[in-house]
């Protein structure tokens, strides 16, 4: 028994609701596109799990996040997929692929057969034992990956009122999770093996801010130190958390963030493997041909920063989505991928986006202590801005940030980038400079080329002048604006 189709895009996250999407946009056949996916629903916004699933008034609840919305475009319930002749084998998985073959054999004994295969498994979440602790399976012990994680840490929470609970991980899961628990008035302890929370991005005087928000919403940290075991109940619940340093803690629920691993099982001695995900181009083209990645599990080409990079986002997955159907629809249209990573979140009553990369000096603005006001970094390296951070920012603000590390600018003096701030980016976005050649070409008396160089420092005083100006009527209109 078996089917075949054109296009088959093997998982069911963010990227795959996007990828047909852009399908359909791009005039795909009613029968020629088919989604395979171990969840038992159509493709959804994973960030809204941590974000609003959790919360315990107005929670996010499907049909209202499937892809796309995050994007604001359309929102592709199961109606939209059948009128669109998409096909969906939901709740149902792949044992094994065949590249070669162009075959993928599912759980359920059927062989689907495709000419192009996108790839879109993205990742696991690391689980305790993999670390040599037990207690994965004890029914209050929580994880958050997918609609079923979601559900399972909704029923801890509500059968733990005003209980205490302990989040393992100091990244993206447990920060937010964190926050969702205190809003549902749960006594939250943090406990993660770094200096500082969120220590992939963030420096720590970034991160010191948060913790110290989060101590004032009654979040205890415990830094420096992990897991080591779980005590347990006659009934298998979870009663205490035993730390490494020796630290003893009673809990009622335990949530845990501590990383993922990209889904490339069925195809490893098949594709080229890089980063720990699918190595593919620029195209998100792998070493097969017929084969695509996308999302978490590909390793692509930043330009920007000259090498390859797998990037755990939801902005990745919809961008990288788009891109590959484009590769594959029409390729001769299609240049390489050329993306600025884009990370963000929500919490409590803060926001804040970065974008480039976290490599360099970093160049703080802003005060963080005034109430209100926004603040934020830059990354400089080899004398250009590659990363910029922003707190508390206004959508315009948020822009400017991003437009600026996409042109990144050059800078020779941080202390001036210092006491511009903000403003910098606010001028370098509205009005920015073409970078010059760096070499004037001119022929000598003799015939021969001679190489005279631009003097680059006359743009760079150019964009500094200008940045000082803007920087000082932005400021002024803002304070007018405040008071």
């Amino acid at each position: 028994m078996g089917r075949a189709f054109v296009y088959v895009i093997l998982g069911g996250g963010v990227s795959a609701g996007y990828a047909a999407l852009e399908f359909v946009r791009r005039g795909v056949s009613h029968g020629e596109l088919c989604i395979i996916s171990n969840e038992s629903v159509a493709p959804y916004e994973r960030p809204a799990l941590s974000k609003g699933y959790l919360l315990p008034e107005g929670a996010a609840r499907l049909p209202s996040f499937h892809t796309c919305v995050g994007a604001n475009e359309e929102r592709l319930t199961p109606k939209w997929y059948k009128e669109h002749g998409v096909e969906l084998v939901l709740g149902t998985g792949v044992k094994s692929a065949d590249v070669k073959r162009k075959t993928l054999l599912t759980t359920t004994g059927e062989t689907i057969s495709y000419k192009y295969l996108i790839i879109a498994t993205g990742a696991r979440a690391l689980k305790l034992e993999e670390f040599g602790v037990n207690g994965s399976d004890a029914e209050n012990v929580c994880y958050l990956r997918d609609i079923a994680d979601a559900d399972r840490l909704v029923n801890a929470i509500q059968s733990s009122p005003g209980g205490n609970a302990v989040v393992i991980g100091g990244g993206y899961i447990g920060m937010e999770c964190a926050a969702s628990l205190v809003i549902n008035k749960i006594n939250v302890t943090m406990v993660f093996p770094e200096a500082h929370c969120m220590a992939r991005l963030l420096t720590p005087k970034i991160a010191s801010y948060y913790e110290e928000y989060y101590k004032s919403r009654g979040v205890k940290f415990i830094k420096g130190t992990v897991l080591s075991s779980f005590d347990f109940d006659s009934d298998g619940k979870v009663t205490d958390v035993t730390l490494r340093d020796g630290t003893k803690l009673s809990v009622d629920m335990v949530v845990v963030g501590i990383g993922i691993r990209p889904n490339t099982g069925l195809f490893e001695g098949q594709l080229t493997l890089e980063k720990g995900g699918i190595k593919v181009n620029g195209m998100f083209q792998s070493s097969n041909s017929s084969v695509y990645a996308i999302g978490d599990v590909a390793a692509f080409p930043v330009k920007a920063f000259g090498e390859k990079r797998r990037l755990e986002h939801v902005d990745s997955a919809r961008k990288s989505a788009k891109h590959a159907v484009s590769s594959i629809m029409e390729p001769e249209k299609t240049g390489e991928f050329d993306y600025i990573p884009f990370f963000y979140s929500r919490v409590f009553t803060l926001s804040w986006q970065f974008y480039g990369d976290n490599a360099g000096e970093v160049v703080y603005y802003g005060d963080p202590s005034d109430s209100g006001c926004t603040f934020g970094a830059y990354w400089v390296n080899k004398g250009h801005v590659v990363g910029a951070f922003l707190e508390g920012g206004t959508k315009e603000e948020y822009e400017a940030i991003a437009k600026t590390t996409k042109l990144r600018p050059a800078v020779e003096d941080l202390a001036e980038l210092e006491r511009l701030g903000l403003g910098f980016a606010v001028a370098v976005s509205q009005k920015p400079v073409a970078l010059p050649p760096p070499i004037e070409v001119s022929r000598g008396a003799s015939g021969l080329l001679l190489e005279k160089p631009l003097y680059a420092w006359h743009a760079t005083a150019g964009v500094v002048l200008a940045a000082s100006i803007a920087a000082f009527a932005y400021f002024y209109g803002k304070r007018r604006r405040r008071f």
